[in-house]
């Protein structure tokens, strides 16, 4: 099982002039379902609300058969995304998050510890920078490091955080916990402005994790282990509707990928091959692209993918 930490959140999106469309998202739920979908046994670890948004976000894991036992029932109201998309279906993303269930974490709410059938935690994107939940999180995974694989997307939201450096920061402080770090080429392009993504793929990987992967929307996706062994596979053409959730889902296709493989430990990252690693990365373009050519975060079930 694969334990999926972090936000869940209400993604409003722009549809037609005045027509709106209120629909489930957060880019850690969004993980977790595409790891159902996919097939392989997912549990979300989450504060979700106990308002009428928060009862749709719950029935939306709980429908796709994501675990929701870790799911801490919150007082506080949901959290919201106002989403606009370009000509290209693109995604430009407002946030309402003041107060609300996502970030408000006490180390208390948290598993003592976890059952040994969790061989990788997941977490990243908003819920590990938010204060003040963001510190209690990031504790327990790097408590958990020693026990299972740690995955971190750190899906970077300049709106919380418009200081680069501070982002950085906190950023390289999360390689040292993770075994897998999974970043677009935009998050790498914001943090480091003056050096190239090739450069900071190397420095990312020279830094603890065993795994270091950098989408590149629809020209693919590269990857570097501490070893030196380099991979990069090419994007899939799809006509796109949005892009919304497809980092999610692709965060969501590696991994399965990699458990699929039998190489979702420490010891089998460590041990992975070049073609492995193409492999990987080939079936988590695969996943994105398909979410890429539907409305929303709405990942695809294994039936609907081509043999392998």
């Amino acid at each position: 099982m694969i334990v999926v930490c972090g936000e869940t959140l209400i993604d409003l999106v722009h549809v037609d002039g005045e027509l709106w469309r209120a629909l489930p998202g957060g880019s850690p739920a969004n993980t977790a379902v595409a790891l159902a979908r996919l097939g392989t046994p997912a549990a979300m670890l989450a504060r979700i609300s106990g308002d009428a948004f928060g009862t749709r976000l719950r029935s939306r894991l709980v429908n796709d058969g994501v675990d929701v036992r870790l799911v801490v029932e919150a007082a506080e109201a949901s959290s919201m995304a106002v989403v606009d998309l370009d000509d290209s279906g693109g995604a430009r993303y407002s946030f309402y998050l003041q107060g609300t269930a996502d970030w408000q974490w006490a180390a208390a709410e948290l598993p003592v510890s976890f059952d040994s059938s969790v061989a990788a935690i997941h977490a990243g994107s908003m819920a590990l920078m938010m204060p003040p939940g963001g510190a209690v999180l990031e504790s327990m995974l790097r408590r958990e490091r020693a026990q299972r694989v740690v995955s971190i997307d750190p899906n970077v939201r300049a709106s919380i955080c418009p200081d680069p450096v501070r982002y950085r920061d906190a950023v390289e402080r999360w390689l040292g916990i993770a075994h897998i770090v999974k970043a677009s080429s935009d998050d790498v392009s914001w943090l480091y402005p003056d050096r190239s993504p090739d450069e900071v793929l190397v420095d990312w990987a020279s830094r603890g994790p065993a795994l270091v992967v950098f989408t590149h929307g629809a020209a693919g996706a590269v990857a570097r282990l501490p070893s030196g062994v380099a991979a990069s596979v090419g994007g899939v053409v799809v006509d796109v509707v949005d892009t919304i959730g497809a980092g999610d889902t692709f965060s969501a296709g590696l991994l399965h990928a990699l458990s699929d493989a039998d190489l979702l430990s420490v010891e089998g990252l460590t041990a992975m091959s070049k073609l492995e690693v193409e492999e990987a990365l080939r079936f988590a373009v695969l996943v994105s692209a398909i979410a890429c050519t539907r409305a929303g975060a709405d990942p695809p079930h294994l039936a609907d993918l081509p043999p392998r």
